[in-house]
């Protein structure tokens, strides 16, 4: 079987899943798990509160209490790893202004040299001006100082060639594959065949697929994945249970975390789903629905 898009499959496959929704199994977690243990993920740190994917959102997520942050990772084109979201420093740095005559501003065409020139804080508000992009590593130190958790994306992996293989030497030399960190770190991405890479070059390492695959595919996916992270907009309760019922890569019923939430009423309603975590940019929001809800 040939995986298919999950760009291609997620308008569809809602509407649809009731047909190929398995029998549930022993293995499946119940739709009404207790709130309580839904998972609350800090999308791209705090970014409600500090600029998305810097060192400060990384702090606003500890100062509220949040123990997992979600970033995403890309690379220089001299070949650094750093952390943002959009393939372009335009949206979230003044790279227009500071280097004018270089559009489109693509992430692949500047230097490490030239991005931490970069102010990456005071698009958001003044009071983060200064902030920059931060390199993996610097992130990853952040992160291990506030004894916090990373749900890390491989961000476009197309645009990278070997950006799996070289994210994972750069987190054994952080220490983050060894076994204290390991229960600490999960990799995703929407490029299945990133996720793959990743599995197949540490097994060992629990891994995500963000996207809505058909149910009749989950299989396939649960080969090389841990978790099927997808849009709240595209799942139900049975499309929870179908992927609940299926075992992933470690032998353990796949679990879902999806995004983004950012008001209680839609935590608590994917949470009654069976969802094992939710993405959000307000993750203070979504705790104290899902505690007041439990």
């Amino acid at each position: 079987m040939q995986i298919r898009p999950a760009a291609a499959l997620t308008g569809a496959l809602i509407g649809m899943s009731a047909l190929f929704l398995p029998t549930a199994t022993a293995t499946a977690q119940p739709v009404g798990q207790t709130h309580h243990h839904t998972v609350t993920v800090a999308h791209r740190g705090a970014s409600a509160y500090a600029p998305e994917n810097t060192l400060a959102a990384v702090d606003a997520a500890d100062d509220l209490g949040i123990d997992w942050v979600e970033n995403d990772v890309q690379r220089t084109r001299d070949g650094e790893l750093i952390v943002m979201h959009d393939t372009t420093l335009s949206r979230t740095t003044d790279v227009e202004q500071v280097f004018p005559d270089r559009a489109p501003w693509n992430i692949s065409d500047f230097t490490l040299d030239e991005i931490e020139k970069l102010d990456a804080g005071s698009w958001f508000g003044t009071e983060f001006q200064g902030e920059t992009v931060p390199t993996l590593e610097e992130y990853m130190d952040r992160v291990s100082d506030n004894h916090q958790k990373l749900l890390m994306e491989l961000k476009a992996p197309e645009r990278y060639p070997g950006i799996e293989r070289q994210t994972l030497r750069e987190l054994r030399r952080e220490g983050w594959l060894d076994h204290r960190h390991k229960r600490r770190l999960i990799i995703q991405s929407f490029s299945a065949d990133s996720v793959r890479t990743v599995h197949e070059l540490r097994p060992d390492v629990k891994t995500g697929f963000l996207g809505t695959p058909a149910v009749a595919d989950l299989p396939e996916y649960a080969e090389f994945s841990d978790q099927i992270n997808p849009s709240y907009t595209t799942i139900d309760a049975g499309y929870v249970a179908a992927v609940r019922s299926v075992d992933g890569a470690h032998g353990k019923p796949l679990e879902v975390y999806t995004w983004t939430v950012n008001d209680g009423p839609s935590a608590v309603s994917v949470a009654g789903m069976g969802v094992n975590g939710i993405i959000t940019n307000k993750p203070d929001v979504v705790r104290d629905a899902l505690d007041d809800a439990s």
